[in-house]
Order: C-alpha cells, then sequence, then structure tokens
C-alpha cells in the first residue's frame, strides 16, 4: 500500500471514530480500533503528516485530533462508496412517499423523512415553474367577467391565475369554453419552452372571433406564470435536531437557524449547488466555509436533484443541512435515495 493510500486510510478513521464518540482522536484509539496494519509509530507520523498538510488538527491541548473541513473534503472525496440503506429503510421511503396524494403532500412527506433519516435539518426546493411543462390547462368561467386559468405542470404543480373578460365581451358558453380547453391542450402536448410559447400564442388565430381576445390573454398568463422569474419556494423540518448536535457546534448553532428562517441564504446556496450539479454528480456537498456564509462556517449542506425519472432533468433541489461533523456516507445516501424516490413521483405517466 501507498503512503498516500494509507494516510487516506488513517484519515477514514479519524473521520469514523470522531463522528461516533465526538472526542478528538488518538494514535492509541486508531490501532484499538481499526486493523490499519501498520505499527503505532508509522500511525502517529501519518497523523503527523496529515496534520501538517491541513488535513487534521488539535483543538487545544487534547492529545487526539479532529478533522479539519479540508480533511472532511478529503474524505468525501474519496468516498468509494456511500453506506447502502437497509431493504427496511428503502421500503419505509418508498411506502411513506407513494402515499401522497399530491405534489404538497409529497414535498411536506418529503421534508419530515430526510429530517428523520438523517437526524439534521432538511430542506426541500418545490419544482421549479421554470423547469417545468404544462400537462393540462384547465378554463373556468367565473362570475363578474372573468375566467380562471387552472396551470398544472409535468411536475404536479398547480398554479391558479385569473383572466379579465375585455370590456363588453359576452361571456363564453360552454362550448366555447370547451373549444378553448382542447385547443390549448393539443397545443401544448410535448412541448415545452420556448416551443411551447408559440404554440400557445398561436392559439387566439384559430379560435371563433368572440373569443380570440380572451385566448390571447389565457395564452399570455400561461406563458407568464411558467417562465416568471418568481421566488421559488422551500419547505424545511428537523430544526430541533440541530439542537442535540455536539458542543462545539452548538455554540455557533444560532447563526445557523437564522439562516435557515432567512430562506434567501438556503435558496441563494441551492443555486449555487445547481449550477455546480449541471456539470456531474448527483450528490454535492458544501462543507464548512465552502458554503460562502460566514454564519455556515461550521455547517455542511448535502444536496441532491431531483426531477424527470430517466432524463437527467433537474426540477428542483432537496438536501440536509448539520454540522461538519456529521455522518457523511449515511447522509449521502439519504439523500441520494429520496431524491430518486421523489423523482419517481413527480416524473408524469407515459
Amino acid at each position: 500500500m501507498s503512503t498516500k493510500n494509507r494516510r487516506l486510510d488513517v484519515l477514514r478513521a479519524i473521520v469514523s471514530d470522531y463522528v461516533s464518540t465526538q472526542e478528538p482522536v488518538g494514535s492509541r484509539a486508531l490501532v484499538e480500533r481499526h486493523a490499519l496494519g501498520v505499527s503505532p509509530a508509522t500511525i502517529r507520523n501519518d497523523m503527523a503528516a496529515l496534520e501538517q498538510e491541513g488535513y487534521i488538527a488539535q483543538p487545544h491541548t487534547s492529545a487526539g485530533r479532529i478533522p479539519t473541513d479540508a480533511g472532511y473534503r478529503l474524505f468525501v472525496d474519496h468516498l468509494a462508496a456511500l453506506k447502502a440503506l437497509s431493504p427496511a429503510e428503502r421500503r419505509a421511503i418508498e411506502t411513506f412517499l407513494f402515499e401522497a396524494v399530491d405534489l404538497d403532500d409529497a414535498v411536506e412527506r418529503t421534508v419530515r423523512l430526510l429530517a428523520q433519516l438523517t437526524q439534521q435539518a432538511a430542506v426541500v426546493q418545490y419544482p421549479s415553474l421554470r423547469r417545468s411543462a404544462l400537462r393540462h390547462l384547465e378554463v373556468v368561467p367565473l362570475a363578474n367577467g372573468r375566467v380562471m386559468t387552472v396551470i398544472i405542470t409535468d411536475s404536479g404543480r398547480v398554479e391558479q391565475r385569473t383572466v379579465t373578460l375585455p370590456d363588453g365581451a359576452a361571456a363564453p358558453d360552454e362550448a366555447e369554453v370547451a373549444d378553448l380547453r382542447v385547443r390549448f391542450n393539443v397545443a401544448a402536448a410535448g412541448r415545452r419552452m420556448p416551443e411551447l410559447g408559440l404554440s400557445l400564442r398561436a392559439v387566439p388565430d384559430v379560435v371563433a372571433p368572440g373569443v380570440a381576445e380572451l385566448a390571447r390573454q389565457i395564452a399570455e398568463v400561461v406563458v407568464e406564470t411558467l417562465t416568471e422569474e418568481v421566488e421559488d419556494r422551500l419547505v424545511m423540518a428537523g430544526h430541533s435536531h440541530l439542537t442535540r448536535s455536539p458542543l462545539d457546534f452548538y455554540h455557533g448553532l444560532q447563526p445557523v437557524l437564522e439562516a435557515l428562517e432567512e430562506q434567501v441564504v438556503l435558496m441563494n446556496l441551492l443555486a449555487d449547488v445547481a449550477s455546480e450539479g449541471e456539470a456531474g454528480g448527483d450528490v454535492t456537498v458544501r462543507i464548512g466555509a465552502e458554503n460562502g456564509y460566514s454564519p455556515l462556517a461550521h455547517a455542511s449542506l448535502v444536496a441532491a436533484p431531483y426531477g424527470r425519472e430517466g432524463t437527467g432533468d433537474a426540477l428542483a433541489y432537496l438536501g440536509v443541512l448539520g454540522p461538519t461533523r456529521m455522518d457523511y456516507p449515511g447522509t449521502m445516501a439519504a439523500v441520494r435515495a429520496v431524491a430518486r424516490y421523489l423523482s419517481r413521483f413527480v416524473s408524469p405517466l407515459e
């Protein structure tokens, strides 16, 4: 075994022990708990080298060492495999999520499940309208010269918009409403933006003159809804898990809780992760200072995309936030598994 690989093994052992014991790890503990196949003197030399390279550090006057952010990063980057979920865990995830009755229910279930599985604070982003396609458009006449459009995306997200009839225009009758509904849904079939916008905006040219202006307004409101730069929605759970975190994290807990309340911080983090994720990889880990936000200097974010199954098309992200001292293999496996199950839920039926 090369010196580099042996030192990686020592680092893995230090991370494992520190996460499980919450105590700095000394060379004697490594000898007793791990079959590293080398002498205690060699382990001490490897620990000295890891410390010199900035991967571990000595807190206070303790004889033991703890991983640094750089050490956690090296550990995560060299994970050979994620911790496998048990068959019972997989069945529990599938059963719990597939009992959801709609998208809102699925998102709420997902965030609670993720917090429970990881014992961290969990966050789930609603599917972005800008990345969605139109599955169905409903047109519903209302009183007082108004028409409601119900926009259902292929991810199950539902948006309602109201259109006011032009001054002096007669309300459409049942046949005209039915014709508008059919024409818009035919125009939308199998199309995404910007092709979808062009197709919807062509509908007013082929309907009865009396409803052409209404059709134009409906087309515009649907296109604007699917392309508008609205603030994405986040759902969070598991804040209480952070209060039970180790003392070294607990002292910096208040800024983390404030960051969770300030959803714009998480939105920006997930936006950064999204741009990073497009380059590849299904789970992204941001450790400490990598978050780029000083109150999260002692926290890690583990996030994964979810979206249309089998396409690689991410609709949004989900993840967990917790102390840098976390079970990375287990947390990453849970985040990835839950993201895949949620992807099945939001994937349109063929």
